[in-house]
């Protein structure tokens, strides 16, 4: 079922996050007492006291050349107004209507949609006067609230009653991914300015994000629902992550925990490279964390348009990846171009394969077949005169594969032999690109000599 959309909109720093968060009911937004950190539209879907809708928060309003980067801030502003069914249009009870309200106000009432005044920052009653004054901009009666402490909820929950669309009874048992089963969650990730945020317009086929030539224009994971040839996707775009040392402001540090939270969230993880400088040390610790994280990977070569007039590139930047990312052998290196849309098809396609080698699951007799080869091939060492037996194997779990052994003093198994059996399992199993755990398990009987 298609929920109805409210869209929170006002001009900077009179609280939209905050109402936000409230609303969805977590910290999904980034709140900071500086004006315009919300760049781009973010969305979550609410349970409010019986009502189901998704919420847009937005850049802050503010009257700016298109061009700039607050003018195309104002547009992705503008383009939710017009899909939203209700907005919620806040001012600042505090500081009453100022002349920057009056213009937007406009805006919304020739939207066309249901309009809900909130005056914030109406905490115990202070601001009432300010809240009074919002009657001056047509809008209606002004619900005095207050997104930090939870006041004003109840009359604004009515309000909302009264003007959200009736759900379509028809459409009420459809199960929560429809037809095309599971969303597929993918988070994108990768250095700031590597082109996430025109990558993904380009796959949405609309300018859903903002982009442009400064660095670090996204702030906020992004979630967006998506359709690949009829596998449904859960997209997340994520600030550009830096190393922490060159992390001196409070509001990038949130917004890099956010990306990692977006990767933490997603069951693939495309790390994007700026082709004509990939694999930096930045790149490098981004896709370990993600390895870390257990997450699938997929690499992929952004703005490859740039460098593909060079012979042999893609092969050595392939070699590049098996030598300095042994941890993710195999992984899919995937050139495209977000700005021309070229080589879209093939990244999906190599995301859908990488879920489902994430996903695999291997019978224990397969398993123990291949333990008995490897083993016989090449014995794990002696130690104290004693050699170390690896007995039985086993996977525990799937999401990423993960493999027990069991044996006698596997806690002193050398890192090398683990790593000969790791790169076993995933040449044996194909389990390319995927990280793979494993687990030693000491036998516990005393009376087990070997």
């Amino acid at each position: 079922m298609d929920m109805p959309t409210v869209a929170i909109v006002g001009r900077p720093n009179v609280g939209k996050s905050t109402l936000f968060n409230r609303l969805v009911g977590k910290k999904l937004a980034l709140v900071d007492d500086r004006p315009g950190v919300t760049r781009d539209r973010r969305e979550g879907d609410v349970s409010f006291g019986g009502l189901h809708f998704r919420v847009i928060d937005t850049a802050g309003l503010e009257e700016s050349d298109a061009a700039t980067l607050m003018g195309r801030m104002r547009m992705q502003t503008e383009a939710a107004i017009l899909a939203a069914d209700v907005v919620l249009f806040v001012i600042d009870a505090r500081a009453g209507v100022l002349p920057a309200d009056q213009p937007f106000a406009e805006l919304v009432r020739r939207a066309g949609c249901p309009v809900i005044l909130i005056a914030n920052k109406a905490e115990g009653g202070t601001g009432l006067s300010g809240a009074y004054e919002a009657f001056t901009l047509g809008l209606g009666d002004p619900i005095p609230f207050s997104a930090e402490h939870g006041e004003g909820l109840g009359e604004l929950h009515e309000a909302l009653k009264g003007v959200l669309p009736k759900p379509d009874p028809e459409n009420d048992d459809e199960d929560e991914d429809g037809a095309g089963g599971r969303s597929l969650k993918v988070a994108i990730v990768g250095r700031p300015n590597a082109g996430k945020s025109t990558l993904i317009n380009r796959m949405l086929g609309e300018d859903r994000l903002l982009v442009g030539p400064e660095a670090g224009i996204t702030r906020d994971s992004i979630s967006l629902d998506w359709e690949w040839r009829g596998r449904k996707i859960k997209l997340h775009d994520t600030a550009g992550m830096r190393r922490r040392a060159r992390i001196d402001d409070k509001l990038e540090k949130l917004a890099v925990s956010d990306g990692l939270r977006a990767v933490r969230f997603a069951e693939v993880v495309v790390v994007l490279l700026d082709a004509t400088i990939p694999f930096e040390k930045q790149d490098l610790t981004i896709i370990d964390l993600v390895e870390s994280e257990g997450r699938a990977v997929v690499i992929g070569l952004n703005k490859w348009d740039l460098v593909a007039d060079q012979p042999g590139l893609l092969k050595q930047l392939r070699e590049d990846c098996t030598r300095l990312l042994p941890q993710v052998r195999g992984v899919a290196v995937v050139p495209l171009s977000g700005l021309a849309g070229e080589g879209l098809d093939k990244l999906m396609q190599a995301v859908v394969q990488a879920a489902e080698v994430w996903d695999k699951r291997i019978s224990t007799s397969r398993i123990n077949d291949w333990l008995s080869e490897a083993t016989s091939r090449n014995p794990p060492p002696a130690v104290s005169g004693r050699r170390i037996k690896i007995r039985y194997a086993t996977q525990v779990k799937s999401r990423p594969p993960h493999f027990a052994l069991f044996g006698n003093q596997l806690n002193a198994l050398p890192k090398s032999y683990t790593r000969y059996l790791v790169n076993g399992l995933r040449e044996a199993f194909e389990l390319p690109g995927t990280p793979i755990r494993l687990s030693l398990r000491t036998s516990q009987n005393p009376f087990d000599k070997g």
